[in-house]
């Protein structure tokens, strides 16, 4: 038995690194069929609910294709303006950041003693080095992981990939297990998905709001970048207040009416994400704060800025599913940081 454990405990750390690994190489496969799982799963409810008013499938997959384009249409139109507003915003701002920026440079020189060299030198250099090829290689690449996206949630939807046949054959074994375990994925999953979107979208008309009172430049731009950014668990809050605030310092002398602002950006931050998103989440979702961590360095590390948006929703799987059995109960316990400082 002694040897058998040994050899069970090889071949795990063997498999282990071995998947990871996978994971990273076939980034460009496993990052659109993840993402749209969890896409698929917040339409499945509207799925079955066509499938009960007899609407054929094509039809219904139709349908939710194009709910999924409606979105992203004004995803792309709430860009478009946030752009607008930046080009034609007044060409002061601009002047007084670069001499904010020249003031800084030059500080920062005298104050430890060095030289950094010409300004327009180094940003000379850094247009210069902007490699045109790269650039379309990224749009290429962002192109085809939307096309795969695409393709994996009709899939999904069209149940050519079932989760719960999935889960049967390669983990549980037991229909009725697997089906009950699809079920409680599928509820808390889109449970996590909207209370995370609206918090999301709560979070970013505040700071867009907060923007426009205090006359700060660019307020659709930062309400649409606090929205996108909250999807990055706890990470992406600290991102938005340090940014807003840095580009503030810009706008405003160091005032009260500073101070009040990032305050005023601080308290929704706080407001959305620290106290009314756990709220909403439940003890369900209460993650351990060094879980979420760990995660979003995994995650990131093996898929860039995507592993960063789904890391929590992947942390979320994999609890379920360790929750349904008793061997790995204390894992999921660990994970959920039921006796430590947690957060949703």
């Amino acid at each position: 038995m002694d040897k058998l454990r040994t050899t069970n405990i090889l071949l795990l750390v063997i498999v282990v690194p071995l998947v990871f690994y996978l994971l990273k190489i076939l980034s460009f496969i496993f990052i659109p069929l993840v993402f749209s799982m969890f896409i698929a799963l917040l339409f499945l409810p509207i799925m079955r609910w066509l499938t009960k008013k007899n609407i054929p499938k094509f039809i219904s997959i139709a349908i939710i294709i194009l709910l999924i384009a409606a979105g992203v249409k004004i995803g792309v139109e709430l860009i478009k303006l946030s752009s607008y507003e930046i080009l034609n915003s007044d060409s002061n701002f601009f002047l007084k950041a670069e001499q904010k920026i020249d003031n800084l440079w030059f500080a920062a020189q005298e104050t430890f003693g060095f030289q950094i060299g010409d300004k327009e030198n180094v940003l000379t250099q850094l247009v210069a080095n902007d490699n045109l090829g790269e650039t379309l290689n990224f749009v290429q690449k962002t192109l085809t992981m939307i096309l795969m996206t695409i393709f994996f949630v009709v899939l999904w939807l069209a149940e050519s990939i079932n989760i719960q046949k999935v889960l049967n054959s390669t983990i549980f074994k037991q229909r009725i297990t697997s089906v009950k375990t699809f079920l409680k994925i599928e509820k808390d999953l889109i449970k996590f998905i909207k209370v995370k979107f609206l918090v999301s979208l709560a979070t970013g008309i505040g700071t867009g709001l907060a923007c426009l009172f205090f006359d700060v430049s660019f307020p659709i731009f930062w309400g649409l970048f606090a929205f996108i950014i909250n999807f990055v668990q706890m990470v992406g809050s600290i991102i938005t207040v340090v940014l807003l605030s840095l580009f503030a310092f810009i706008e405003f002398d160091p005032t009260s009416t500073l101070a009040f602002f990032i305050i005023s950006i601080t308290g929704v931050q706080v407001l959305f994400g620290s106290i009314l998103e756990p709220i909403f989440m439940g003890k369900s979702f209460s993650l351990n704060v060094i879980t979420v961590l760990v995660m979003l360095m995994l995650w990131g590390f093996l898929w860039g800025v995507p592993g960063l948006i789904m890391a929590i929703p992947i942390t979320v799987f994999i609890k379920i599913i360790l929750d349904q059995f008793p061997e790995t109960k204390v894992i999921s316990s660990i994970i959920s940081g039921n006796n430590k400082k947690s957060i949703g």
